[in-house]
């Protein structure tokens, strides 16, 4: 279940009765995203080393670190427990220790930590890059969390997304008596506080949720205010391309890529979505390329390594007779942080802007 695009609440499924929670859950403790979207959500991890660090946004508030680190408040928030909070699956999950934490995204262990609570955190999903979360075990199997793994950690919460599973150790992680809080997924810069927000309830620090949440949305809104108004030439069309030349897996973003909201922010139209696609990816061809028509194209950094970088991603049919192809004009940010939609979104739009506009594009 996720939030429409304009960010209005979706209604919560309803549940069966206590006696009939355990087979429901079994059936459909979370559900699965396509094999494309879920591809996309294992491979946001630390694959070598990260794109050069974002610039720093100007104006008040802006963010300093460099962007394989997060940035956690300076005293750490003591937790008010126990709470009930509403899970996105339907469940009504009590929190009554926060002492052994384990998420199993990156965009949520990046929240934990911003939040000031990674000290607390006991284990990482694979996709959490940074480098306060390198040295934690590892508790994912390719795609796949490990119950087993997440279990032997003896976590005291566990935070999940609509996108982790499989539904199978979800639910074995529930029937061990774990609390399990399912957040909704982000898609959109919109997300981003809601997601603080949800997170750090669960936790039982929303006082620090608050204040993660101001900062976030300051720096965000002080990187919006450097785009040109009026890019010389008109706003400029990006495709968003993913990329995995090892799996022969070659895709043009749509309306519901995830990248849309980050594209739209920096000025620039998304291509795939203005020529009209509107599922979450589709193959690249030579006739989807031509009708999206893209200034520049927008890529993980390990996605362009996979093609063998600028030379190799001409050679994807199609791509060299675009605009950006010609030009060669690639927008390249990191694959760990550029669809989390987290505490350092402001980076990615920075970075994003930047490349854009590369010849003074950006007001001083």
């Amino acid at each position: 279940m996720r939030k429409t695009q304009d960010g209005a609440p979706v209604r919560l499924p309803q549940y069966p009765a206590a006696a009939d929670r355990r087979t429901a859950r079994r059936r459909t403790a979370v559900r699965r995203i396509p094999v494309v979207v879920l591809a996309l959500a294992s491979v946001l991890t630390g694959c070598g080393p990260s794109a050069a660090p974002a610039a720093a946004p100007a104006g008040p508030g802006a963010a300093t670190a460099p962007a394989d680190v997060v940035e956690p408040p300076a005293t750490t928030p003591a937790p008010r427990l126990p709470v009930t909070v509403r899970s996105a699956d339907g469940e009504e999950v009590g929190v009554s220790s926060v002492d052994r934490i384990v998420p199993l995204t990156g965009s949520l262990s990046e929240i934990v930590f911003t939040l000031g609570l990674g000290g607390k955190v006991v284990a990482r999903d694979i996709t959490a890059t940074f480098e306060q979360a390198e040295k934690l075990p590892v508790v994912t199997r390719a795609h796949d969390v490990s119950a087993e793994s997440v279990l032997s950690l003896r976590p005291t919460v566990v935070l999940a997304d609509t996108t982790t599973g499989p539904a199978e150790a979800i639910a074995q992680i529930r029937d061990a008596g774990i609390p399990l809080v399912v957040v909704e997924p982000a898609k959109e810069l919109g997300d981003v506080s809601r997601r603080i927000g949800t997170v750090a309830a669960a936790l039982g620090v929303p006082s620090a949720g608050d204040a993660l949440r101001k900062r976030t949305e300051s720096r965000i809104a002080a990187v919006r205010r450097t785009v040109p108004a009026r890019p010389e030439g008109g706003a400029p069309r990006v495709a968003f391309l993913y990329l995995r030349g090892s799996a022969s897996v070659y895709l043009l973003g749509g309306r519901e890529s995830g990248a849309s909201s980050l594209i739209e922010a920096a000025g620039a139209v998304d291509a795939g979505k203005a020529s009209g696609l509107s599922k979450d990816f589709t193959a690249i061809t030579s006739e989807a390329l031509a009708k999206a028509a893209p200034d520049a194209i927008l890529v993980m950094s390990k996605g362009l390594e996979s093609v063998g970088g600028p030379d190799g991603l001409v050679k994807i049919p199609g791509v060299a007779e675009t605009p950006a192809g010609m030009d060669r004009r690639i927008v390249s940010i990191d694959d760990g942080v550029l669809l989390n939609y987290g505490p350092r979104t402001d980076r990615v739009l920075a970075e994003l802007v930047d490349q854009l506009y590369p010849d003074g594009g950006r007001k001083k």
